[in-house]
């Protein structure tokens, strides 16, 4: 399968869910974090460091977690290449994947059940990004908006 980069600023129960649920769908993962029992990480350095494997091409995606999901996605997507969705249900995760091309996955620790999590991941994994020409151009919107702004 894949190579998954996964960061959490804490190690909880959901990053030893998504880690394992990775791992029995044959993706091979790279994680940024505590272990279990260690004192939390700062979740803009963990996180960046996860989507820079995914915008060097050292890893297909990136699933990012914190305490909300929101920081996480937010330093997400400050990254140019980096298009992060925060999903806290299946429908969420296949608009970001059909319509968003979304390259990277935020959940929330705090929110986030078990079952709801592999719904997610189900769903992450399993819906493709749209190929439509609306779709496509609205991508390519968003590529323009990141290389104005880099340009500045």
């Amino acid at each position: 399968m894949a190579r998954i980069a996964v960061s959490s600023d804490e190690f909880g129960h959901l990053v030893a869910v998504v880690l394992r649920e990775l791992a029995k769908r044959g993706h091979e993962t790279v994680y940024f974090g505590p272990a279990e029992g260690e004192d939390a990480h700062d979740w803009p350095l963990v996180t960046q460091d996860a989507v820079r494997l995914v915008t060097n091409g050292e890893a297909a995606e990136a699933i990012v977690m914190c305490w909300t999901g929101t920081g996480c996605a937010i330093v997400a997507n400050k990254v140019p290449g980096i298009r992060a969705a925060l999903c806290h249900d299946a429908a969420t995760a296949k608009g970001a994947r059909t319509w968003n091309h979304a390259n990277v996955l935020a959940l929330s620790i705090r929110a986030t059940p078990e079952a709801i999590a592999k719904e997610i991941l189900d769903r992450w994994f399993n819906t493709p990004w749209s190929e439509d020409e609306w779709n496509a151009l609205q991508v390519r919107r968003l590529r323009a908006m990141e290389q104005a702004i880099q340009g500045d």
